[in-house]
């Protein structure tokens, strides 16, 4: 069994007297990837800054166990990149991420040696001497992502590490986040649910500072997930009068219907399919598109967040 590596037990921060972490408890194992959820103002990034270290609680316990023991303090075992990393912008990325190294309490050589190999992984070889007042946003935030493991931490810390990026910067980054869960363990905190999906194995839904849902996604999946059917039919009137009525059938538990779409949680996909279709077919509606499959962890996630 995968021993714990952070353990977070009734954690609670107020600001004055509004208490925006209400005691929550939970913890992330050792070589795993999880994902910190929750919509606008749920408490996430008061949490990361909180097991960062950046952010006093105002009540409950954090501990980093390393070998299966509580450390006295977890920083140096720690990398931790913010939402919004700032950097000096008269330095190089190759100065920044030296220094960086040095902080870190490695020495001039590891220093020299991990930030020529972290300019590499995150795709700024070619940008290591260029200033970084130059340097896009994407980049920065690769950067950012350099300096939170140029010291090769046990827990890498992010804070919604691909806001920045575009499709093709999400994808090496999460490609590299990946690779890296071989020796580090990662939380990060993203709105961005398929990302969560690619590449983590643990779930921790946070809804207006308290846990609303924590578990691996496989067991989850199991347990959340519901057979669903989307269907999109003609524009005509005729068509979309067909679509409205449909959530009355006794196989559709759950129908969400907007224009000519609509999402419907049913009991059997096969048997709900087939009957849609033969229906469609007698009062002449024409379906562009059916697909059936199971809710996928956004559905989930609107359903917790919304009740």
């Amino acid at each position: 069994m995968t021993r714990p590596l952070l353990q977070v037990k009734e954690l609670i921060k107020r600001f004055k007297e509004r208490e925006v972490v209400k005691g929550i408890s939970f913890s992330v194992a050792e070589g795993s990837c999880a994902a910190l959820l929750g919509p606008n103002g749920a408490g996430k990034t008061t949490t990361i800054s909180m097991l960062a270290g950046l952010l006093q609680p105002s009540g409950g316990s954090i501990e980093l166990l390393v070998n299966g023991s509580p450390v006295p303090d977890r920083r140096p075992y720690i990398g931790y990149l913010p939402q919004t990393p700032v950097f000096y912008p008269w330095m190089t990325g190759k100065e920044f991420l030296l220094y960086a190294g040095e902080l870190a309490g490695l020495k001039s050589r590891e220093a020299a040696l991990e930030t020529a190999e972290w300019l590499e992984a995150v795709g700024l070889k070619d940008a290591g001497n260029r200033k970084i007042g130059g340097y896009s946003g994407g980049m920065k935030q690769r950067l950012g992502l350099a300096q939170a493991l140029i010291h090769r931490p046990k827990l890498l810390i992010l804070d919604e590490p691909v806001s920045a990026l575009d499709p093709a910067g999400r994808k090496d980054v999460l490609s590299l986040l990946q690779r890296i869960r071989q020796e580090t363990t990662v939380l990060f905190s993203t709105h961005v649910l398929h990302d969560a999906e690619e590449i983590c194995d643990e779930i921790l839904m946070i809804r207006e500072g308290e846990i609303a849902l924590v578990g691996s996604l496989d067991h989850i999946r199991r347990t959340y997930s519901e057979p669903v059917i989307r269907l999109e039919v003609g524009g005509d009137e005729a068509s979309r009068a067909w679509l409205a009525a449909v959530g009355a059938k006794d196989f559709v538990s759950q129908a969400e219907t907007s224009g000519g779409r609509a999402k419907l949680t049913v009991t059997d996909v096969e048997q709900a399919s087939l009957a849609l279709m033969a229906d469609a077919v007698a009062h002449r509606v024409m379906i562009r598109s059916l697909e059936a499959g199971q809710s996928t962890l956004e559905d989930l996630f609107l359903k917790v967040v919304q009740s």
